[in-house]
């Protein structure tokens, strides 16, 4: 969905994709408005992320829209298991940017991730029924697509986010919420993805040269 920071270059080797680098605030912000604009990357530290200690791989996802009510985004700290080959020039920390979702649609979902220089790819959702999933939180390292937001705040602290009952962000930090989203030509760069409910209808999974 969701969550910016630069996916690593190589596509062979796992540990190299655990890479990331570290930007500050302003880096990582990008212009939005309240219709037909980008998301905006709201950095802060949190650790809402920290559910468990990710792989450090990111996976991609797309997806020709996204309709969600409820939402809400603000940044937060991964971090891998101890021990970890992945994320060593970060000491096993990622920088992300948390979107969380209360309840979401995806029409033509395409996940994929490099293995070994194979990419397995998840499809779903490419009928006349889309991917659906509830209280949806995703933690990217990039997002981009065409978005519309409704009864949008922007600056609001992230820890009096309500639109997403029980996900907030750290006292004094940055965030964002609005009632509503519609994201066309949605691309996310993550490494990590909770739901209470995901249903993937026409679900397909396969290993393929190229990714998503």
């Amino acid at each position: 969905m969701s969550a910016a920071k630069s996916v690593p270059p190589s596509r062979n080797d796992p540990s190299d994709q655990g890479r990331v680098r570290l930007r500050r605030f302003s880096a990582l912000m990008l212009p939005a408005a309240a219709a037909g604009a980008t998301l905006i990357v709201l950095t802060a530290q949190g650790a809402l992320a920290a559910q468990f200690s990710i792989s450090g791989i990111p996976f991609t996802v797309t997806a020709n829209q996204l309709q969600g009510t409820g939402f809400e985004q603000f940044g937060a700290l991964d971090q891998t298991a101890p021990g970890s080959p992945n994320l060593k020039s970060t000491g096993g920390q990622a920088l992300v940017v948390v979107s969380a979702i209360k309840n979401a649609t995806l029409t033509n979902l395409c996940q994929s991730v490099s293995i070994g220089g194979v990419y397995l790819i998840l499809r779903a959702g490419s009928g006349s029924t889309p991917v659906s999933a509830d209280d949806l939180v995703v933690d990217s390292t990039q997002l981009s697509g065409d978005a519309q937001f409704d009864t949008l705040a922007i600056g609001q602290d992230a820890s009096t986010l309500n639109t997403v009952p029980g996900v907030t962000g750290p006292l004094g930090d940055f965030g964002q919420q609005a009632g509503s989203v519609t994201i066309n030509n949605l691309r996310q760069d993550n490494y990590a993805t909770t739901a209470a409910t995901f249903t993937l209808p026409g679900l397909s999974m396969s290993f393929q040269k190229t990714g998503c």
